[in-house]
């Protein structure tokens, strides 16, 4: 079982003094644990954490006896991504525990590499049961079975590890492959050249009428003026 080595961490110690230490600051607690500050090493807790993910547990060692934890949330800084704060939810020996593990996709689709189509992630993570020594890390979905655009993988499809029990039907759907878009060309329609010229025609017989008065246009009075 991986394990990560914490302290108590005291009222005094700030969460921004923590991190500046090379420490995370974090937070236990559980059904039969009263929630308790701690710090840890950031180094210590990237490896661990990259290891387990959310799913696995670890034993956290330092304060009290050993405790067996969930990585339960970790809050990341919204600008620089890495892991600022941390909560361990520490389990009851003995129970099995319900979680979401995450869905690794691998093999090739014939319907994607031979007809063009897409993979469409319909499940990124799949409800479990299991005791703590049970809970696999991730669950495995092979996209080879999607050969055309009406293949589906269904949670069926998924093999659960020993002592897993899947909490969705066998029947939902976890990925497909969808058929590829076709565009539209557009058709340009043809331009009516007779009615422009027919436009045009009547432009010029509306510039050369003359006013009712009997007037002559502005510009031929200026021409008679001149001469």
């Amino acid at each position: 079982m991986l394990k990560l080595n914490i302290k108590e961490r005291k009222p005094s110690e700030k969460p921004e003094a923590v991190r500046a230490a090379g420490n995370l600051p974090g937070v236990f607690y559980g059904p039969k644990e009263k929630s308790t500050a701690i710090v840890f090493s950031s180094v210590e807790f990237k490896k661990v954490w990259r290891a387990a993910g959310e799913s696995t547990v670890i034993a956290l060692e330092g304060v009290g006896e050993e405790k067996q934890a969930l990585i339960h949330e970790v809050d990341l800084d919204p600008v620089k991504g890495t892991a600022r704060h941390i909560d361990f939810y520490v389990i009851e020996k003995g129970k099995k525990l319900k979680v979401k593990v995450p869905v690794e996709f691998s093999g090739i689709a014939p319907a994607v590499k031979d007809l063009g189509g897409s993979l469409v992630k319909v499940l990124h993570e799949i409800e479990i049961e299991a005791m703590p020594k049970d809970l696999p890390k991730s669950l495995h979905a092979d996209i080879s079975l999607l050969k055309d655009f009406s293949s589906k993988i269904h949670i069926k499809d998924i093999k659960m590890p020993e002592g897993v029990v899947c909490q969705l039907s066998p029947e939902e759907v976890v990925a497909v492959a969808a058929a590829p878009r076709v565009e539209e060309e557009k058709v340009e329609e043809p331009v009516d050249l007779s009615a422009i010229e027919v436009e045009k025609k009547g432009k010029e017989a509306k510039e050369g009428e003359v006013p009712a008065d009997g007037a002559a246009p502005a510009k031929e009075e200026k021409k008679e003026a001149k001469k």
